[in-house]
């Protein structure tokens, strides 16, 4: 099966090296590895640059945007702009962050997966992270199946029913839903660990704290919904201000009435969805 993979990257000099070796000790290659060089000031480019001058799958496409380090739009935009760079002879295209170690066979399982069940529109595996004592540990807060935004996976005809990634937080929830919404199916392997050099979130802006918050009013949670998750990631986190940013983003994102990113019947889709898991969760 042929794959593309979109890397966006910004200031990833300590990291890119390590990811992009462990893209060619795969079992099976990509096609084309386009490797965005967002707006870096470090030695992202040179990194880029070596690799590109020595192996033909690597491409690099430059480009500038802010010098903050946010999720949600920074990355998608990178991510697009990569994008455009491709043809459609792909069946199954990645997004990747500058800074995950795969196992040397994960690009043959995601491509056993999507070709063994046509239905699966997500694939990936597990993200282990660095704990106080050196040692890796699972680190995995959402549900069991959900696919990490970091290595993300999708079918050609899964990431066209969704028309791409939305460019703001929580992208890579709304894709999941969406996902399911076009009848497609999420699929997560315990067996493919791959390792993330940096924790999540450590490099962000101080002022990402409230845009999940905010994410989940732009797709359709409503008030309760965005309640109670935002009670769940605060236990799951180990963080009680996560619960209080939330809701403040929730409600500045309210009063600001911004567009929703889903439309009427998806917003409902979401609402009826999230509402099933919750109570059967609960009884």
């Amino acid at each position: 099966m042929n794959y593309y993979i979109i890397i966006p990257a910004h200031n990833e000099e300590s990291f890119l090296a390590d990811t992009l070796n462990s893209i060619l000790r795969q079992t099976l290659l990509p096609k084309e590895v386009i490797v965005v060089n967002d707006n870096s000031t470090d030695r992202t480019e040179a990194i880029i640059d070596q690799f590109c001058a020595k192996h033909v799958v690597f491409k690099k496409l430059n480009t500038q945007s802010s010098t903050e380090h946010m999720p949600g739009s920074k990355v998608i935009n990178a991510f697009n702009k990569g994008l455009a760079l491709l043809d459609n002879d792909y069946n199954f295209l990645i997004k990747l962050d500058a800074d995950i170690i795969l196992p040397d066979n994960y690009f043959e399982k995601i491509a056993y997966i999507f070709h063994g069940n046509p239905r699966v529109g997500i694939a990936g595996g597990f993200i282990y992270e660095k704990n106080s004592n050196e040692e890796w540990t699972l680190n995995h807060p959402m549900d069991k199946n959900h696919v990490r935004g970091a290595f993300k996976a999708y079918s050609k005809n899964c990431f066209n029913a969704i028309g791409g990634l939305r460019n703001a937080m929580g992208w890579d929830t709304l894709d999941e839903l969406l996902a399911q919404y076009h009848g497609f199916e999420i699929f997560t392997d315990a067996t493919l660990k791959a390792k993330h050099l940096r924790p999540t979130g450590k490099a962000y802006n101080t002022k990402a704290k409230l845009l999940q918050g905010e994410a989940m009013y732009t797709m359709g949670y409503g008030y309760w919904i965005t309640f109670i998750a935002s009670l769940k990631m605060a236990w799951k986190l180990k963080k009680h201000n996560a619960f209080f940013d939330n809701m403040e983003g929730f409600y500045s994102a309210r009063s600001a009435k911004k567009p929703l990113l889903v439309n009427k019947e998806e917003a409902e889709f979401i609402r009826k969805y999230r509402w099933q898991n919750i109570k059967r969760k609960l009884f």
